[in-house]
């Protein structure tokens, strides 16, 4: 079955008792059984719902993956990625990380004698220096969040294989449209649901995808007893989003690469990231593991001014400033005060997220009304 058709149709079937061609919301906390512990399948909703279970199946179809689990929101389910380790562990991951990770990592585990190594890792090789006895994680985000790093996941899935170390990809800002890392030897995908998967900015969830058994007993133990689940209306309306994914992906692609080629061009825009030029770090690898490059990309304009960076987000009416991504509407923000604010000063301008760094989530409006948007804004 192509993508295409499992977005529309995997994990769902029509209703048994009337044919609703929709999974319904099934909005119950608890389930009557038959005598004590003879149920069917159904006791508690924290840890079974039907409309959770649809959605499940259809990501793990999505991934090509045989589980999914679904979380209340995308930091829930790295939470629980980390909870399989233990005190003494360490985890090598990118420098250039989403905020709400690098807090999670840095002021919750931590704590707990878990230790994060933040290195480079768009060269792979440079990974195996701070493997040690303690590594069991390598945590990847690719495209990185906000300059686009590319790192190559097969090479990180060998790296991971040789040494008995578990792999997981933050897949967010590519969707698996764009690219399947359990395909290239992963072990967990990981999604913030929120964004391109739901894709109408409504809902606020996290998914993690895996192939192997003993992980997903695992991640569900945990995720079980924290209890840390989506209900089953927000179930429904990423099932519903979904259902678009693939359309909605064409376009954001389709406009992501006009907007990043204007960028480049316009007289006032300094550094332009984005993976689909083809002298950016790693195209090739990029070329080779996502299916098209897609709609996120970060800027600064020439004076590397705050200010002045501050000033044109602020002048964007297509463009709403907003944190978050993904959706059909189109966003800038301004990661060094919005999503990646909790990273420090020196941390964050070694791998280019100046004061000045604006990031965009390119929608799927009309892409003339965007560059128009885009041309006023800069000045």
């Amino acid at each position: 079955m192509k993508f295409g058709t499992k977005a529309i149709h995997a994990g769902q079937e029509p209703d048994p008792t009337n044919g609703a061609i929709m999974t319904p919301i099934y909005q119950t906390s608890t389930y009557v059984q038959d005598s004590p512990g003879n149920h069917k399948g159904y006791a508690y909703a924290r840890g079974k719902n039907p409309t959770r279970d649809a959605l499940q199946k259809c990501l793990a179809a999505l991934e090509n993956a045989q589980q999914c689990l679904c979380f209340s929101s995308g930091m829930g389910a790295i939470d629980a990625v980390i909870k399989l380790l233990q005190p003494g562990d360490e985890v090598i991951t990118t420098n250039d990380l989403y905020g709400g990770s690098y807090r999670m990592f840095t002021k919750v585990f931590a704590k707990f004698g878990i230790k994060f190594h933040f290195i480079n890792m768009t060269d792979a090789s440079n990974i195996k220096q701070y493997i040690n006895a303690n590594t069991k994680m390598l945590w990847v985000e690719t495209p990185t969040n906000p300059t686009c790093q590319i790192i190559d996941i097969s090479a990180c899935a060998n790296i991971a294989k040789e040494n008995n170390i578990l792999l997981a990809v933050d897949n967010t800002f590519a969707s698996p449209f764009l690219q399947n890392p359990l395909d290239m030897g992963a072990h967990i995908v990981m999604h913030s649901v929120t964004k391109y998967l739901g894709g109408h900015s409504d809902v606020i969830m996290g998914a993690l995808c895996v192939n192997d058994a003993s992980i997903y007993e695992q991640l569900s133990f945990i995720h079980n007893s924290c209890g840390a689940v989506p209900g089953p209306q927000d179930s429904f309306l990423v099932l519903r989003g979904i259902k678009t994914l693939h359309i909605r992906m064409e376009r954001h692609c389709y406009n992501g690469k006009i907007v990043a080629e204007f960028l480049r061009n316009h007289p006032k825009v300094d550094k332009v990231y984005w993976p689909g030029f083809t002298d950016s770090p790693n195209y090739e690898i990029a070329k080779k593991q996502m299916r098209d490059f897609g709609g996120m990309m970060s800027f600064t304009l020439k004076g590397d001014s705050m200010e002045e960076a501050f000033a044109m987000a602020s002048r964007t009416k297509v463009f709403s400033l907003a944190e978050s991504l993904g959706g059909v509407e189109s966003l800038i923000g301004h990661p060094a005060s919005m999503t990646h604010a909790s990273i420090p000063k020196e941390e964050r301008l070694k791998v280019g997220v100046t004061d000045s760094l604006l990031r965009l989530s390119v929608g799927i409006e009309d892409i003339e009304d965007l560059i128009d948007d885009l041309k006023q804004a800069i000045g």
